[in-house]
């Protein structure tokens, strides 16, 4: 589904394909505006991914298509079941692709849930920043789809390495990774932003948001890094 939005829906393009490894384990870290950015981000990656998506999703042939392709299923009521999955696939070498700014906003990752660091320090794997613009523009309602053939702009970033410091607790660790991981992603969001010449959405209003199509990636009591 995602090669067909990508390539016959809308006009993609995609660049740093040469930023992700070729081998080994890889959590994809993409900015969020719409409920398009995964399945878009799914067909742009030059490795398949397991994408965590919402587990409402789960349902009818929607369901059975998301089965499927391996997407992992997230409750938000709370659980760790989503992140043990996303772990398995990482230590089987996969790819797992998460949203990690929860809900859908602005898209530019000014906060990030600290699940995605959770993941890279519990799996070693590397953490790919993944700019995703064009899904929504302007004062687009987040529920917005956009238009046929629209373009859109896909890039991976520089990869990430992190690991536990000698002497340091797991909270100070995964809060340390948490900011390192936002900071590389909104200043890929940034560049990408500046290099194609197309700007965020604007933000949304409080009482609008919705929860992401990706879903929450981390348990709920994972806080927030700003």
């Amino acid at each position: 589904m995602g090669w067909l939005l990508d390539h016959a829906v809308y006009r993609t393009s995609v660049s740093g394909r040469s930023n992700v490894p070729a081998a080994g384990p890889v959590i994809f870290a993409g900015n969020h505006m719409s409920f398009l950015d995964g399945p878009v981000m799914f067909g742009a990656s030059p490795r398949p991914m397991h994408i965590l998506v919402k587990q409402e999703m789960f349902t009818g042939f929607l369901g059975r298509v998301l089965t499927a392709a391996g997407q992992v299923p997230v409750d938000r009521r709370g659980g760790r079941a989503a992140l043990t999955a996303a772990r398995s696939l990482l230590d089987a070498g996969r790819c797992v692709g998460i949203l990690p700014e929860g809900t859908r906003g602005s898209g530019a990752a000014a906060s990030i849930n600290n699940g995605v660091a959770w993941l890279a320090l519990n799996s070693g794997a590397t953490v790919v920043p993944v700019a995703i613009l064009g899904t929504r523009v302007g004062g687009e309602h987040l529920d917005t789809v956009p238009a046929f053939r629209r373009r859109l702009h896909v890039s991976f970033g520089g990869a990430i390495n992190l690991s536990r410091r000698p002497g340091e607790t797991g909270r100070v660790s995964m809060d340390r990774a948490g900011i390192e991981i936002r900071a590389a992603l909104a200043r890929h969001v940034q560049d990408s932003v500046l290099r194609t010449g197309q700007s965020l959405p604007h933000a949304e209003l409080p009482h609008e948001r919705h929860e992401a199509v990706a879903g929450t990636p981390a348990d709920h009591h994972l806080r927030k890094v700003q």
